[in-house]
């Protein structure tokens, strides 16, 4: 449990239960190689690199759990408390993930597995956002500019780039009130596209952490590259 004026104790859950169909290929792409390792064992080495990290859960998709588990085990992983199989929807796997954190951790913080060159900086900040505002999610400032879409073809207007962010994960939560907004989510039926949405549904106000564009998101075959490239260049 943490106490006032402590540094708050942290559980991490990481939904690694996608098939990567976008990838391609029959692996999952959270278990494809950059610079010789599985992308999970990269992207969980992070948050054990984290001293107020003391448990992760990694989530995976159905019949990885043993192999994962081990494979983590082999990468020297050794915060990780528990690896289950998730749902139909990100956000099932989520909620199962919930389920499984142990003891009284102060905050929650909910991380893609196919992530792996997030900073502990950025870490750090967004637990100290979590802890100090309830929910906090990292944020970049969108370079291009976005337009919204009206008839087709044809865009409706431009929307001001200087208020747009594109959301990164961690994102980070009291576990009182993750919990709660995946609770009030199933009740109601509702899918958002990340965590933040979910809290947002309880009109309660998230912190934007400041991050960094190198925390990309491996999706597809060209980002897959680009991140054995990154890494074979340093």
């Amino acid at each position: 449990m943490s106490r006032a004026g402590s540094r708050p104790e942290v559980a991490v859950v990481i939904p690694a239960g996608g098939a990567g169909r976008r990838m391609g290929g029959s692996t999952p792409k959270q278990f494809l190689t950059v610079g010789g390792e599985p992308i999970i064992a990269l992207t969980v080495r992070a948050f054990e690199r984290v001293r107020a990290v003391t448990q992760i859960i990694v989530v995976v998709p159905p019949g990885y759990a043993t192999s994962t588990h081990r494979l983590l085990r082999r990468a020297g992983c050794t915060k990780v408390t528990a690896v289950v199989e998730g749902g139909k929807e990100r956000q099932d796997s989520v909620r199962t993930g919930l389920a499984m954190i142990t003891g009284d951790p102060a905050v929650v913080l909910i991380h893609d597995a196919v992530r792996p060159f997030i900073k502990r900086r950025i870490i750090e900040d967004v637990i100290t956002g979590s802890f100090a505002h309830g929910a906090a999610v990292v944020g970049v400032r969108v370079k291009d500019t976005i337009k919204r879409e009206g008839a087709k073809g044809f865009y409706k207007d431009t929307l001001p780039r200087h208020l747009l962010w594109a959301v990164q994960t961690p994102q980070g939560f009291t576990r009182h009130l993750i919990e709660k907004a995946h609770a009030r989510a199933l009740k109601d039926g509702f899918v958002g596209t990340d965590d933040a949405m979910l809290v947002e549904r309880l009109r309660i106000p998230v912190r934007i952490v400041e991050g960094d564009y190198g925390n990309a998101k491996i999706t597809t075959r060209e980002d897959l590259l680009a991140a054995r490239l990154r890494v074979g260049a340093r």
